[in-house]
């Protein structure tokens, strides 16, 4: 029979029969099989609804993009000229507490205008037309402060179409306020832009550059390798009772390679149900894409459809890694007639072969070193397959530190017995279950070292100091009045405890009037405040008092103050808007005691230069078009200090207030972007390794139930067996948490000497990446008490 059984098992019609057998036994085993068939199909699943979600990236991320330049109100080109269709628009931004608003302030020009996507019809004056998300958060009882400054009546709600996504922020108003910048006499003094249409058509978007396509590689080398690695691992779910079924066919005939085939339908069978389960579950979180908001980016569900190509890849590659991975692991196992011959004393497990492969993924990053900047190309498949190979042989060399280490325990506590010789009895199946958080801590602290390398090209000192003052306001008035009601304003403002204002213009030489054409005539700053607020901005001394004048070259050198003011001499403080002297000249003579002062860094990080002068020197009323700016000090103790500031801006000039948080650094904002989807994709990986390590222990403990049963029959106390199974998870995590950090530094070092970055470990990050690990194991083993207590029960003993 047996000879029988190899003759027809090298045909195709024999293999087709052995693994339709393995079908048959994965799908009538009885409730054995069937659990493991389940567990099999869940654990896939998991992995493939990742997988498929990440195939969706791409779509997502072109969808957000597209939405976005569909509704882009930039207008680089000339403005058109009014017509029934043309509309004027005025950027409306705000920040409530840690959120954006996006707002638009619109007016028609005709009675047929073009419409942003997802608007049905132009909002009147005094209307505006939100997103649902803003809508939710202006009807909530805390966002008083925003509905203040919001003064409109909500008549409708934007569409999907004009939204990059459904939690976003935004709003069109309508105003009557609105004038054009280029309209006639209104050239250079208007508030709005005219534009005949919305979106901007076809855009190149601009190149990554090296370095940032080198963490996006990396980034989805780190966050999709722990998906396969545990997809690997869900495969031989229930290997010992599918071992001892198949030695019970070689006692009835079958040969060794028979029961490899029989093995390898059982494992296809249960990774084609687990693609079902995958693929409805993809489809089912899919319908959740709304809710979900993580790190400000929020998708609608039919953004969420993966490429097709990427789709089908998935399709065809987790049943032939199933496959790949089933026939691989019995290789090292003999399954004869009369049983498994596992049990027996095994070898050592071999480490040259399991150094080649970190070895080799070295070999393949090594000719990068040095060669990776933002203005070079990358390599892709060579850093993948490098950075693949790494992280690869850390989870090979994890069995054999495994072996090697708790193979040398003896004796202690009963718990921690327990523990120790299970793992000794079969390190392979601990090691497999901790293999994916060992690949993904190793790739985050790679991933963390290469941003802590890099960063410095991205996020940079803004010059800025929010401990001088947190924010600044301007806004545009027309009297000397009109100033001091915005400083008065802002002073009190809950949540202030300092207002400095400056009032600005500009100055040109007294005889500007009589020149044509206008073209060089020179022009300087002129700047009126107190002298604390002056102390901020020029070194005034300690001797300043009102009446005081002060003269400050421009430290840049871009602008010459001696050209327009001398000490003695008159200004004309009437500036010129175009190359055409209007009005009547604004003599003022500098005095001749005004002092020589150097420029000193303002909060805001500007350097200023030209006239600074005190209110008893300098009337403002005799400054043309002045802006104001006023520094803001707060107190961070009364609560919406900053939206109480924002609302107070707004309540002075809708339109033409400017107000602004002030921070010490500055960030590239495609840096910024990358690190949340980092952020994002690191949630969705951890999420699956503690859904992953849930389904493995419950697996393993399944496999024990009689073992444990009959522990508890004898006496052993239900807390003993519990500390050891805390135990023989932790020991295997520990050990992988150390293997993880030394790989996760080799990786990160060879990361930054590829972009040539000073060598340089964030260990502060290595430390949380390793907690965050040992507390979801921590957490997995306290749910998987439960069903630990119940298998203990004596019916645990019942055997068919």
């Amino acid at each position: 029979m047996n000879s029988q059984s190899t003759a027809r098992g090298g045909t195709l019609s024999g293999w087709v029969r052995d693994v339709g057998l393995g079908f048959r036994f994965a799908t009538t085993g009885g409730r054995e099989g069937w659990t493991r068939t389940v567990l099999t199909a869940v654990g896939v699943g998991l992995g493939v609804a990742l997988l498929l979600v990440a195939a969706s990236v791409p779509a997502m991320l072109g969808a957000r993009n597209d939405r976005g330049y569909e509704r882009d109100y930039s207008w680089f080109k000339a403005s058109p000229k009014a017509s029934a269709s043309t509309v004027l628009f005025a950027v409306a931004n705000t920040t409530f507490r840690n959120d954006d608003v996006r707002g638009v302030l619109l007016k028609a020009d005709g009675d047929r205008p073009v419409l942003p996507p997802g608007v049905k019809a132009m909002p009147a004056p005094g209307e505006m037309v939100v997103s649902p998300a803003l809508k939710r958060l202006l009807d909530k009882p805390g966002s008083k402060l925003l509905r203040d400054r919001l003064d409109y009546r909500i008549t409708g709600v934007i569409g999907d179409n004009g939204l990059v996504g459904p939690a976003e922020l935004t709003y069109y108003a309508g105003s009557d306020k609105l004038v054009a910048w280029d309209d006639g006499e209104n050239a250079g003094t208007g508030n709005a832009t005219r534009i005949p249409y919305f979106g901007r058509g076809a855009v190149h978007s601009d190149p990554l550059g090296g370095i940032l396509s080198l963490l996006v590689i990396i980034i989805f080398v780190v966050l999709l390798l722990p998906v396969a690695v545990f997809i690997g691992s869900a495969v031989r779910f229930g290997g010992e009772r599918r071992d001892r079924r198949l030695a019970a066919l070689r006692l009835v005939g079958a040969d060794s390679r028979m029961t490899r085939r029989i093995a390898a339908g059982e494992a296809l069978f249960g990774s084609l149900l687990g693609l079902a389960v995958g693929a409805a579950l993809f489809l089912v979180t899919r319908q959740f894409a709304s809710d979900v908001t993580l790190y400000d980016i929020s998708v609608f569900p039919s953004d969420v459809t993966p490429g097709a190509g990427l789709a089908l890849l998935v399709a065809l590659a987790v049943p032939a890694a199933a496959v790949a991975v089933t026939l691989l692991a019995m290789r090292g196992i003999a399954i004869e007639p009369l049983g498994v011959v596992r049990n027996a004393t095994a070898r050592r497990r071999r480490l040259w072969w399991r150094l080649l492969i970190p070895l080799a993924g070295v070999g393949l990053l090594a000719p990068l070193f040095g060669s990776i900047s933002q203005e070079s190309e990358v390599n892709s498949y060579q850093v993948a397959a490098g950075t693949v190979l790494l992280l690869v042989g850390l989870t090979a060399l994890l069995p054999w530190v495994v072996e090697a280490v708790v193979g040398r325990f003896r004796g202690g506590p009963v718990p921690w017995q327990l523990a120790t010789r299970r793992i000794q009895l079969n390190s392979s199946a601990s090691a497999r279950m901790v293999s994916g958080v060992t690949a993904a801590v190793a790739g985050a602290i790679a991933l963390q070292t290469l941003f802590t390398g890099v960063q410095s090209d991205f996020v940079s000192d803004s010059g800025k100091d929010p401990d001088r003052a947190q924010m600044v306001a301007t806004t545009q008035v027309s009297t000397g009045a009109e100033a001091h009601r915005a400083e008065q304003a802002f002073a009190r403002t809950p949540g202030v405890r300092e207002a400095l204002g400056v009032v600005s213009s500009f100055a040109v030489p007294a005889d500007t009037s009589t020149k044509k054409p206008m073209t060089d005539v020179q022009s300087a700053p002129v700047m009126v405040a107190d002298c604390a607020t002056l102390g901020e901005l020029v070194n005034v001394g300690r001797d300043c008092k009102d009446g005081d004048v002060f003269l400050a070259d421009d430290p840049n050198g871009y602008g010459d103050i001696d050209a327009v003011v001398r000490p003695g001499r008159a200004i004309d403080l009437n500036m010129p808007l175009e190359d055409h002297y209007t009005g009547t000249p604004r003599l003022w003579t500098v005095p001749a005691g005004a002092h020589r002062v150097t420029s000193r860094t303002s909060p805001d990080g500007n350097q200023e230069w030209g006239v600074f002068a005190t209110p008893r020197a300098l009337d403002v009323a005799l400054l043309h078009r002045p802006d104001v700016k006023v520094l803001l000090r707060l107190d961070r103790h009364v609560p919406d200090a900053f939206d109480q500031a924002r609302n107070t801006a707004v309540r002075l000039d809708p339109l033409g207030s400017n107000i602004y948080t002030l921070e010490s650094t500055t960030e590239d904002g495609k840096f910024v972007t990358i690190r949340r989807g980092l952020l994002v994709g690191a949630a969705a990986t951890l999420a699956l390794i503690g859904a992953s390590l849930l389904v493995s222990m419950l697996e393993q403990l399944r496999e024990r139930r009689k073992l444990l049963a009959v522990l508890v029959a004898f006496g052993t106390r239900r807390s003993v067996l519990g500390l050891s199974v805390l135990w023989q998870t932790a020991l295997p995590v520990a050990l992988g948490l150390v293997l993880a950090v030394i790989g996760g530094a080799g990786l990160g070092a060879a990361l930054l000497k590829m972009v040539n970055a000073p060598l340089h470990f964030a260990w502060g990050s290595v430390a949380t990446m390793s907690g965050i690990a040992a507390g979801v194991v921590l957490l997995v083993t306290l749910l998987s008490l439960p069903p630990l207590w119940r298998m203990m029960r004596p019916d645990g003993l019942r055997t068919e």
